[in-house]
């Protein structure tokens, strides 16, 4: 059997994808300003666009949280 992940290396994994979305929330605020011509395509894509800028950035926690109110509309569901 294999033993399960320690919470403490869980733990910084948690961490180190929040700040990874933090920096990327961060460099969409400021992707036509700052990364306008940087050449990286995905940074330009982001640059370009004045509409859709943010809504990739807000499919992720607009998604967990469908994902956790279902969750719990479940579990009430299912105990009623």
């Amino acid at each position: 059997m294999t033993s399960p992940i320690p919470l403490d290396v869980v733990g910084r994994l948690v961490i180190v994808a929040s700040l990874l979305f933090l920096v990327t929330g961060v460099s969409a605020l400021c992707a036509d300003t700052l990364y306008a011509y940087t050449g990286l395509e995905m940074f330009r894509v982001l640059a370009d666009d004045s509409h859709y800028k943010y809504f990739f950035l807000l499919l992720i926690p607009t998604g967990s949280y469908f994902v956790i109110a279902n969750w719990v509309g479940w579990q009430y569901y299912r105990n009623a």
